[in-house]
């Protein structure tokens, strides 16, 4: 009966209302979330605004033994609904099941092999252009910059564009509706759905929906001129996606191409451009992370092939670091229960959402001593399982960029390092800040250009 009885119980967790705890997530995140693990420990139950029932996890083990269950046992899909007006219906985000496994199969083939080292010129080339009117003295905004660099990147990668005034339109419209929730205070408008009212194009909502609605016209716009043409040969992913077919013999249709290549291009570069920021200021606040740095990549020839540089171990080292202290997402998709689950213990009925946590786990002393440090040494000194590092997610839920973002950050960090000496604007620590559902530094990193290299990569 005791058995039972403990099998039985649910984690403890606050008790706070729901509309506090809320608010207390969107605008003190880290500290919200450490409050709750010191005081509840590695498995508790916030309250976040739905009836269902909410489970955090930062134990290795409970994080093993969710992403080793059998997927069917869980939607993820669903759980990510508060991206939906940035990402629509059929966006691999919000799909689950076999309608998910399908799609996946479709893109992987853009993220891997060949088809990442024919973007290894293109990455270093837009590097190089958004920062050749750089001169000694200049300052900028790291994270800027870094946006710049990763949506050009990600446009060009997505549809060939790197020029003309689609493009210019594109660029202007994404930004745009990003910068609509770049703040914790604007962010509530995904996470409170009563808030999502269009007042017109003053309005916050109502200039995001105008936004969105002129880069669905660009967007289907040009899908609608690849449908005209007898071939797709280009080597864009627009390209790959077109001419892919699922199961049946089915190809993708213009919703699904549209909902997929908003998740790319928002995705795509939001996220790498606030991992870039981070690297660049941990790098420049630290003198000896940035001397290693450049001794590394002093010691390649300036002609070395893109791979050789992305395995370099050092600059990989501050690659992971930098997504470790710092993730972009502070949690991995919520799977919510589609079956009784049991867990560490403790019983779950169908319905509950369980929800790994990157940020917890990444800064748990156990496995990362010293957790608050920038110390990219950790990844030289030891492996870590991927339940103890996850930046990415895990399991059928593992971010399908995972390989490029990665690929993009060192070759950007590279290239410019080898260029460029930089450094802070000031010493001020930089505190992470909620923009959309990602976490970025606040101020963007402001830098200032102290010389320039004449050979580089």
């Amino acid at each position: 009966m005791e058995a039972n009885i403990y099998i039985m119980k649910l984690p403890d967790g606050p008790r706070a209302p729901a509309a506090i705890q809320l608010m207390l997530t969107l605008f003190r995140p880290l500290e919200t979330l450490e409050e709750y693990q010191k005081r509840y420990g590695d498995i508790f139950r916030p309250m976040i605004g739905r009836g269902d029932e909410f489970v955090v996890l930062s134990n290795p083990k409970a994080i093993q033994e969710l992403f080793s269950a059998d997927p069917k046992l869980f939607c993820s899909g669903s759980g990510n609904k508060i991206l939906h007006p940035l990402v629509g219906d059929w966006s691999l985000l919000l799909l689950d099941g076999d309608r998910h496994q399908s799609q996946r199969r479709l893109l992987n083939p853009a993220f891997h092999g060949e088809r990442m080292r024919a973007y290894a010129q293109l990455i270093r080339n837009i590097t190089e252009q958004v920062t050749s009117n750089w001169t000694v003295g200049k300052s900028f905004i790291a994270r800027s910059v870094m946006q710049e660099i990763s949506l050009r990147v990600i446009l060009q990668a997505v549809f060939g564009l790197d020029e003309g005034e689609r493009f210019q339109q594109l660029q202007r419209l994404l930004c745009g509706m990003l910068d609509t929730f770049d703040s914790p205070f604007k962010s509530s408008l995904l996470f409170v759905k009563a808030l999502q009212k269009d007042f017109g194009a003053w309005s916050l909502w109502g200039r995001f929906l105008r936004q969105r609605k002129q880069a669905d016209r660009l967007i289907y716009a040009e899908i609608h001129k690849r449908r005209q043409q007898s071939r797709f040969d280009g080597e864009d992913i627009l390209s790959l996606m077109m001419v892919a077919c699922d199961e049946a013999g089915q190809p993708m249709t213009d919703r699904q191409l549209r909902d997929e290549l908003m998740t790319l291009l928002l995705a795509g570069h939001e996220t790498t451009a606030s991992a870039l920021a981070w690297a660049l200021y941990w790098i420049h606040k630290l003198p000896t992370v940035r001397d290693q740095l450049l001794k590394e990549l002093a010691s390649v020839d300036k002609d070395a092939d893109p791979g050789e540089i992305a395995r370099l171990p050092y600059l990989t080292a501050v690659c992971q670091e930098t997504l470790r202290l710092y993730p972009i997402a502070l949690f991995a998709f919520t799977r919510i229960l589609q079956a009784p689950f049991r867990l560490m213990g403790y019983e779950f009925a169908p319905g509950t959402r369980i929800s790994p946590c990157i940020y917890l786990v990444h800064h748990r002393q156990d496995i990362y001593p010293q957790p608050k440090q920038f110390r990219p040494e950790r990844f030289l000194e030891r492996q870590f399982s991927p339940y103890e590092y996850l930046p990415f997610g895990g399991s059928n839920r593992r971010c399908l960029g995972m390989a490029f973002a990665l690929y993009e950050m060192k070759l950007v960090l590279a290239t410019i390092l080898s260029r460029w000496e930089l450094a802070l604007v000031n010493q001020r620590p930089v505190r992470p800040v909620r923009r959309v559902v990602t976490t970025t530094p606040a101020g963007g990193v402001p830098m200032v250009v102290t010389g320039q290299k004449s050979a580089y990569y």
